[in-house]
């Protein structure tokens, strides 16, 4: 029978439980098999058994006789669910499991009293209940869905029956042996949910044992059947399993944990019995999940009260537990009503919601720690999904009973239509509403955070999440926009930090743009002397600095040395000891502020001169036919005129001048004088120089005619070349030497064509070895071919020579060594493959006319310190270090951030906490030498719970990101990506055996904050960088490794984790935008209209049967078939929605240090495959994991690692 069908499969258990929750249960869908489920529900086919650990011995197979018990956990594939198993039949799949685990007697499920905690599992008839469990751990969550081996992990073996045995670990084998082997339906099942399993053979909800949970994860099909595992029979022949979660109840530290997965299949083993529903245990914050759990399983989803859901946490409806309202398209899932209203475990009390609160239960479980609430639980009415809970994820995707219906908009997926009140099919896989979402959380964070003004002057206070707008108020700590850490608690010691894995990193955006609404930093004047330093590690004063003797000392906060007030600077203190004029003095008040420096901050010891921009345009063949030297050439007599400048009301002071070249290079005297300008040619590029020293570099307004008739000139001048070879290094060479010649640093924009394969210094050849992907040699193709770059980008740097390179290739022209000069010297990579005019002019010029206009520091050096006990021991991004401390670059723009690791040498302590400065000097764009100070103070914590409280799992993405794309250089891609997972789970299983209440190992614990490591995580690893798929260019990999070096975090989110808006639920009378659907194709409806951003392109998804009228309003043609999928811009049309639409596109690129092109992308058309490649949730094409087998996966290490 159809899965979704099976009549209600409400309650697993086809008894009522006894005692379950005191709720009478109804049967299973028929009345129940006295043997056992009743044969509708085909024997689940569980997880595979990789999930299982050993079975606990004391499975057994599923009771045959007799009711259902609420037995051990059986595998799902115990309980004939008739033919819905999740995957393919057990093979063996017994009938009804054996009274064994039956043991329990119905209603006795529910035991009234508590039901012990874990240790419940083994009751007297330990059969049945670990059986049970064990079973549902082997079910995989995936049912059959992934095959059998899943990726990389091993399948459980057709035979699984087996798998209760390896269960063993969650349940103790207490359970009498025989059910071991009647769990063996599980064989199939293992096979069947082999694929989810093996991938991530954790994962597999489908596995949890708890009915409700049913797969929680398994949204596979045969959630039913599981559900009736029958909880009770297992060990704890009475004990009320009602109150225990299986999932991640996990008493986490109530604050941070989430729980997910409850359902993990095998990995439940931990709580042997029944498997609980998962959802169930989450609803329990943290308590121990209460033994009772059992009974919650899917039995519990009965009717009755939403206790027994499966977590009520995110057993909320699962689907919607993503926390967006369905998205359109998506097979809505049902609701759980009960589930969404209770607090994920983490979240605090259970939710109530659910109907009567499972008493087993017990409290929530507080134990956990720290109330979840620091996580701050996601608002259950929140954007109308219900609460993630804390950390139990994994829902079937079917309603569950007693909750309201699929959601509005979604296809009823599994809600067996008449079911009585439960029984959602099951489907095969683990429910991805029933895992952290990631919309949830950004929604969740937006009511949260959105409102109230970020005040910077709390210590160790983690800012709103980079994809929430807010209004920062510096009170002494740097805004979030100049600096984001990963953790906002350090670890006290080494040990600690070593423990949990936790990157400690900050990435700092020196120059970030502030909203209109927040004060740029103050610029402040110290006279001859400069500003007042401590004098033992030169630290600047600031806010951290404490005044002594009073007044005329003070002792600085990251060295404890002292050190003299100068006279001019001496103030008296108040009766707090803080100097009275404290707040008059930004840099005694504040997080962020500007000195003007001295001549002794300047090289050579005298001031700079103002910068220069040399422009040097390839004027080969190729760069002549497609267009790039005319588009040039005519936006440069416009875009000259908006050179950056300080005051808006100032003419610009920065120079410019004038190269073309091709195998030789041209040289341009626009001196104001002349009445046409003169070009001289260097065809010695051998040895270059600057053929011209007065007229080269020139004032845009003295110069202005000269000027334009040059521009007018070049491309008439070349419109017939046939100059086909390039050269690269000499035209670096030749604005290098330019600048020295005019003493003074600056920017080349050079716009290039081709691979320079003339004879001359840095020429190249064409290495592009598709064969070597995936090889030990891969890392040499991300490795420079020849050393002469990295010789001539130390040069730049030197000089204050920054280099921004503007790439229109048509084939191969290795940008892994091309970009070697951008990327030492701060500069930035842009690239047009195949440009075409019509199609690309316009992105390439407004990236061209942000990359002149935008604020940029020469010359510029940065330098962080750090109070005693951790420094500053790794940097990433696009600089230069010719030491260990000073961070060089040419050229520091807006845009650029630079990301800095951490690490002990000391101990810190929780009271003074642990300080950073970040000091750089740099001259601005009007030649004056600055110091441009940030100071961040963040809170120091013995406990570890206190530090997986206070992570951002956004900065850790980015520093993993940066990591990785430079460890690609020296090791395989294979071995990057496998150090990041290992790495990702010792982080996650350090908080679950510290952090976390104890409960069953099926049960995914996962921290408050950093619910969505597991999802972004995989985001990234399966990135075209890591894993590419065989259409990628090597080209394309080395420009996105080098891109991502200096992106922040609010870049690097979007770029691995893209932005999906349904355009079909516009208002446009509100200024609100849509709220964001999930990356995964299933959200898509078929009859909307989506915009898809990730920082480089924006895509408009036209689904196939799009409302008339949406398309009339869009395009100006109600015709699918008339839309054109080659525009690149939209129609302006008259009309309210199609006005909304433009300012939402002219908004989110404004947003983006890039213009992103727009691509229309209609449903089933070729354009589609590339659309496809940013729904991250879901397996890519190059053999990346979707997020439901990572999870699994990242469940699985987990597991291992504990054990």
């Amino acid at each position: 029978m159809n899965v979704n069908q099976q009549p209600h499969m409400a309650s697993p258990y086809g008894q009522p439980q006894p005692g379950y929750q005191g709720y009478p249960q109804p049967g299973h869908g028929g009345g129940h098999v006295p043997s056992g489920y009743p044969a509708q529900y085909a024997p689940y086919n569980g997880p595979g058994s990789a999930y299982q650990q050993g079975p606990p011995q004391g499975m057994r197979g599923p009771p045959t006789s007799g009711a259902p018990p609420v037995s051990g956990a059986q595998n799902y594939s115990q309980f004939g669910q008739g033919e819905t198993q999740n995957g393919p039949p057990p093979v063996g799949a017994p009938p009804q499991r054996p009274p064994v685990s039956q043991t329990y007697t119905p209603g006795a499920v529910n035991l009234p009293g508590p039901q012990p905690p874990y240790g419940q599992q083994f009751g007297a008839p330990p059969v049945s209940m670990q059986q049970m469990t064990n079973q549902m751990a082997s079910m995989q969550v995936g049912s059959t869905a992934p095959s059998p081996a899943g990726p990389g992990y091993a399948p459980p073996s057709v035979s699984q029956a087996a798998m209760s045995a390896p269960y063993t670990p969650a349940a103790p084998p207490t359970f009498p042996p025989a059910s071991t082997a009647p769990s063996q339906p599980p064989p199939t099942e293992a096979v069947a949910q082999a694929p989810l399993q093996s991938y991530y053979r954790t994962l597999p909800p489908a596995q949890q044992p708890f009915p409700n949970a049913v797969p929680l994860f398994s949204s596979t099909g045969p959630t039913q059947p599981q559900a009736p595992p029958p909880v009770s029979p297992q060990s704890f022949p009475q004990a009320p399993p009602v109150s225990q979660p299986p999932f991640s109840t996990a008493q986490v530290p109530p604050g941070p944990t989430q729980l997910y997965g409850g359902p993990l299949p095998s990995t439940q083993s931990s709580f042997s019995r029944p498997p609980l529903p998962t959802s169930q245990p989450s609803a329990f914050p943290a308590g121990p999940p209460p033994t009772s759990t059992p009974s919650q399983l899917p039995g519990v989803m009965q009717p009755q009260p939403p206790v027994s859901q499966p977590s009520p946490y995110h057993s909320g409806p699962p689907p919607t537990s993503t926390g967006f309202p369905p998205q359109v398209g998506a097979p809505p899932r049902p609701r759980l009503a009960g589930m969404q209203g209770p607090p994920m475990a983490s979240q605090g009390p259970p939710m109530t919601s659910q109907g009567p609160p499972m008493a087993s239960q017990g409290p929530p479980m507080t134990s956990q720690g720290p109330p979840m609430a620091s996580q701050g639980p996601p608002m259950p009415g929140m954007q109308g999904y219900p609460p993630q809970q804390n950390g139990a994820f994994g829902q079937v995707r079917g309603p569950q009973p007693g909750y309201t219906g699929p959601y509005p908009g979604q296809p009823n997926y599994g809600a067996p239509p008449a079911a009585p009140a439960l029984a959602p099919a099951a489907p095969k896989r683990l429910d991805p509403d029933s895992i952290p979402s990631p919309i949830q959380v950004i929604e969740d964070d937006k009511a949260n955070k959105g409102s109230e003004p970020f005040t910077t002057g709390v210590r160790g206070q983690a800012p709103p999440l980079v994809t929430t707008k807010f209004q920062v108020k510096d009170q002494g700590n740097a805004s979030p926009r100049y600096i984001r850490c990963t953790a906002y608690n350090m670890p006290c010691n080494s040990d600690m930090a070593k423990q949990s894995q936790v990157p400690l990193a900050a990435v700092i955006k020196p120059l970030a743009p502030l909203p209109l609404d927040e004060t740029p930093p103050y610029l402040l004047d110290h006279g001859e002397s400069g500003p007042i330093r401590c004098n033992r590690c030169k630290a600047y004063m600031c806010p951290y600095m404490q005044f002594i003797e009073g007044g005329r000392r003070f002792q600085c906060g990251f060295c404890s040395c002292v050190t003299e007030v100068p006279p001019h600077y001496f103030q008296h203190l108040d009766h707090t000891g803080k100097r009275v004029d404290c707040y008059d003095r930004p840099e005694l008040s504040m997080g962020s502020y500007e000195f003007t420096a001295t001549v002794d901050y300047c090289k050579n010891n005298k001031f700079p001169q103002p910068p220069a921009f040399i422009f040097l345009i390839d004027v080969s063949y190729n760069a002549v036919k497609n267009g790039m030297v005319g588009i040039v050439c005519q936006e440069l007599k416009t875009l000259l005129d908006y050179l950056p400048r300080e005051n808006p009301d100032v003419e610009s002071n920065i120079r410019v001048g004038f190269i073309t070249y091709n195998k030789v290079l041209h040289f341009y005297n626009v001196k104001a004088s002349l009445a046409q300008p003169q070009m001289m040619v260097v065809s010695d590029v051998a040895d270059m120089f600057v053929p011209l020293l007065d007229g080269f570099l020139v004032s845009v307004s003295e110069s202005r005619v000269v000027i334009e008739s040059l521009l007018d000139q070049i491309p008439e001048m070349f419109a017939d070349t046939r100059e086909t070879e390039t050269v690269f290094g000499p035209v670096i060479q030749a604005g290098l030497e330019a600048l020295k010649a005019a003493d003074c640093a600056g920017k080349l924009f050079v716009f290039h064509s081709s691979l320079p394969i003339a004879e001359a210094p840095g020429k190249l050849k064409n290495r592009e070895d598709k064969k070597l992907v995936g090889t030990d040699k891969e890392k040499s193709l991300f490795q420079p071919q020849v050393s002469f770059y990295n010789t001539l980008a130390k040069e730049c740097v030197a000089q204050g020579c920054c280099v921004d390179l503007f790439l229109f290739p048509n084939q191969y022209v290795d940008v892994a060594t091309l970009g070697v000069v951008p990327t030492s010297t701060g500069g930035s990579i842009y690239k047009y493959t195949y440009f075409q005019a019509p199609s690309d002019q316009e992105r390439f010029l407004n990236d061209l006319r942000r990359d002149v206009q935008k604020q940029v520091g020469f010359d510029a050096v940065m330098r962080v310190r750090t109070s005693t006990g951790i420094r500053a021991t790794d940097f990433f991004g696009s600089f230069y270090m010719s030491n260990t401390t000073d961070v060089e670059l040419a050229g520091l723009d807006c845009d650029k951030t630079v990301t800095v690791e951490f690490r002990h040498d000391d101990k810190l302590s929780e009271e003074t906490g642990a300080l950073m400065q970040c000091a750089v000097l740099y001259t601005s764009c009007s030649g004056q030498r600055r110091l441009r100070i940030h100071n961040m103070a963040v809170n120091c914590c013995s406990q570890l719970a206190d530090l997986y409280r206070n992570c951002e799992t956004d900065t850790i993405i980015n520093f993993f990101a940066k990591y990785a794309y430079r460890s690609v250089l020296s090791s395989p891609t294979k071995n990057v990506r496998d150090s990041l997972m290992n790495q990702c789970a010792q982080i996650l299983a350090c908080y679950r055996k510290n952090c976390a209440s104890p409960s069953s190992a099926g049960q995914l614990i996962l921290p408050e904050c950093m619910k969505l490591l597991p999802v972004y995580l995989n985001c990234m690893l399966k990135s075209d960088v890591l894993q590419p798929g065989a259409d990628v260019s090597l080209d394309n990999r080395a420009y996105l490794r080098q891109l991502v070096s200096t992106m922040d975090v609010a870049e690097s989110h979007v770029f691995f984790y893209p932005r999906l808006l349904p355009l079909q639920k516009l208002d446009v009378e509100s200024m609100t935008l849509p709220v964001a659907v999930r990356d995964s194709e299933e959200r898509l409806s078929r009859g909307g209209v989506y915009l898809l951003e990730n920082g480089l392109n924006i895509f408009l998804w036209v689904g196939v049967n799009a409302q008339q009228e949406l398309l009339q309003n869009i395009f100006g043609t109600p015709a699918f078939s008339q839309i054109d999928p080659s525009m690149t811009s939209l129609p302006a049309l008259d009309n309210p929605f199609s006005k909304r639409l433009m300012e939402i596109i002219k908004s989110v690129r404004a947003q983006r240090s890039r213009y992103m092109k727009l691509m229309v992308v209609k449903q089933e058309d070729k354009l589609e495959l590339i659309f496809k490649h940013f729904l991250v949730e879901d397996k890519s094409n190059n053999g990346g994991a979707s997020y439901v087998d990572f999870l699994c996966h990242m469940h699985k290490e987990i597991r291992q690692l504990l054990s």
